[in-house]
């Protein structure tokens, strides 16, 4: 497999061909909301939407296929708008719903990178066993992670930031569920990758 730094740039830099155009305009969308929640809701609003744009871009990076990419990007972005609308807060099981979706898609995308750098086996040969339980594992170390930002951002940023007993076992349980969910979907994920390899085009 060749290394993901050598075909980083020009996958990402790749034309996009059919439902790809999709994702590029949430793309497009991901990069407006920035200045645009940094003007209108402040400089947390600002970190928030600047950490959903990574999220949109590493898919295209790693050429994942485009429904994947797609379903990422748009998950990313309302759950970034989520957060500077508090609708977390105020929409009753929002909190939960996101964390169940984005986390499994997450979980899907820190898998497939595993794979890529070799800290993992190819998924796509795994056990599908094996797979979910990958996902799962992936899904609780991210939402841990998160609920850690979460509570720095609390304390040292913004005591508005909603953080709790229950609150943080009830996300770390939707994230688990989400990934176990979406491992039963990494290997086609993985599968139709857009990678561009400059090496073997110059052979």
């Amino acid at each position: 497999m060749t290394s993901i730094v050598t075909t980083a740039g020009p996958t990402f830099l790749r034309r996009p061909h059919g439902a790809e155009y999709v994702a590029d305009v949430l793309r497009a969308l991901t990069l407006v909301s920035i200045p645009v929640a940094a003007v209108g809701w402040g400089p947390i609003a600002f970190a928030v939407m600047s950490l959903t744009m990574l999220g949109v871009v590493v898919p295209r990076i790693l050429g994942l296929r485009p429904a994947f990419d797609t379903a990422l990007c748009l998950l990313a972005l309302v759950a970034g708008w989520s957060s500077v609308l508090e609708w977390y807060t105020t929409v009753f099981l929002w909190d939960k719903i996101i964390h169940f979706l984005l986390i499994g898609a997450l979980s899907i995308l820190v898998v497939v990178i595993g794979s890529d750098v070799r800290v993992l086996p190819d998924v796509r040969r795994m056990p599908l066993v094996a797979v979910v339980v990958l996902a799962g594992t992936a899904g609780l170390a991210i939402g841990g992670v998160w609920e850690m930002c979460e509570w720095v951002g609390h304390t040292y940023l913004d005591s508005s930031i909603f953080v709790g007993y229950d609150d943080t076992i009830g996300d770390l349980a939707a994230d688990t569920a989400g990934a176990v969910a979406a491992g039963f979907a990494v290997r086609s994920s993985a599968a139709d990758r857009r990678v561009v390899d400059p090496g073997r085009s110059r052979r």
